[in-house]
This record gives structure tokens, sequence and C-alpha cells, in this order.
């Protein structure tokens, strides 16, 4: 299984199919192996991870990593933790502020074929409303906040999370009940899996 999950990667890193619309061109950033546990599914790499091809190597990853209570290397061990985003290259800037929504090709063209390489996947943490409408379907709530108040619904197959963004620091003020109630369920499901 690893041998055509390699081999399909590797096709995934070539795509092109975006190509005339990403500002920065495309660099697919992803990381999987067959034997993971784990899936990370956000949005799309923003800039800092264009630049060095490293999933979640910025503010947001490191809010995520502190959320999952995880080191560096235990989140990049990418035999126990596999990181599909929803889009696979930058999609550019929104001009209303932050980043624009994840291209719908990366999920179109790819996902199904990653997910069927990936049959040890226990549990996925679905951070932001794009990964909860994919993967939740119609069982996602009407907004983000009440799709992660419903958490119990999903868990302990889902986990939909805010993205941990430095944007959302409002939400998580307003929502203490995200940190207070379902951090814990999240460290003690990861430690599980891993």
């Amino acid at each position: 299984a690893q041998k055509s999950l390699d081999a399909l990667l590797k096709d995934v890193r070539a795509c092109r199919i975006c190509a005339g619309v990403l500002p920065l061109g495309p660099r697919p950033v992803l990381r999987a192996s067959s034997t993971a546990r784990i899936l990370i599914v956000g949005q799309a790499p923003g800039t800092r991870v264009h630049e060095t091809g490293i999933p979640w190597n910025d503010p947001s990853g490191d809010r995520l990593r502190a959320w999952m209570n995880v080191c560096r290397d235990t989140f990049y061990d990418k035999s126990r933790i596999a990181i599909i985003p929803m889009g696979y290259c930058y999609p550019g800037r929104n001009p209303r502020g932050g980043d624009l929504p994840p291209r719908p090709e990366c999920a179109q063209h790819w996902l199904l074929k990653l997910l069927a390489l990936l049959p040890n996947i226990e549990f996925a943490i679905l951070a932001g409303q794009y990964a909860q409408r994919h993967y939740l379907g119609n069982r996602a709530k009407d907004s983000l906040t009440e799709t992660v108040r419903n958490w119990r619904e999903y868990f302990p197959r889902y986990l939909p999370i805010p993205h941990p963004s430095p944007r959302n620091t409002n939400w998580l003020k307003n929502n203490a009940w995200f940190e207070r109630d379902i951090l814990p369920a999240l460290r003690e499901r990861v430690k599980e899996l891993l």
C-alpha cells in the first residue's frame, strides 16, 4: 500500500491543474503514510507554508500542536499523522482579508484516491468550515460554531475544531467552552492513537 501511496503522492505533488490561477504557482503541500492513524484536515497552505513546503509551519500550526499536546517531531511523523488539507496549494489573498478558500480541484481530483490508500485512519481533525462541510456533509450544522459545539455527534471518528489561526483569537475568547470541554477530549484521543 505504501508503494502505491508514494506513487500517488508523487503525482499529486506534480499536479498543475490550477497552475493558471495560483498567484505563487503550484506547490502541493501534504504528507501521508499508509500506517498513519490520525488525519489532520486544514484549509490550504498559507504563504509561509508555500515557501517552506512544510504543512502547518506557521503560528496556526504552533497553536494546533499545543491543542493536540504534541511536539513538532511527533506532529511531522507521517507514519503516525497524515496531513491532507482541502486545498494543497496556496490559493491567494482574499481582498476582504485572509486567504481565499481552498481550490475545489484538489478534493475533486485527488482526495478519494488518497484516502483509499490510508486504511488505518481512525480519527480526523477537521480544522475549519471547509474541512467540516466536506467530511461531515449534511451532518454539519449551519455554522462552524454550532458544528464544533455539537462535536460529540461526530466523535471519536471526527473532531470539528475552529481553524487555529491567530485570526480566530476572538472566537476562542467568546467560546471558552472549546478549550475547556473539547481540548481534553482531543488530547486524549491523540494520545490513544499515537
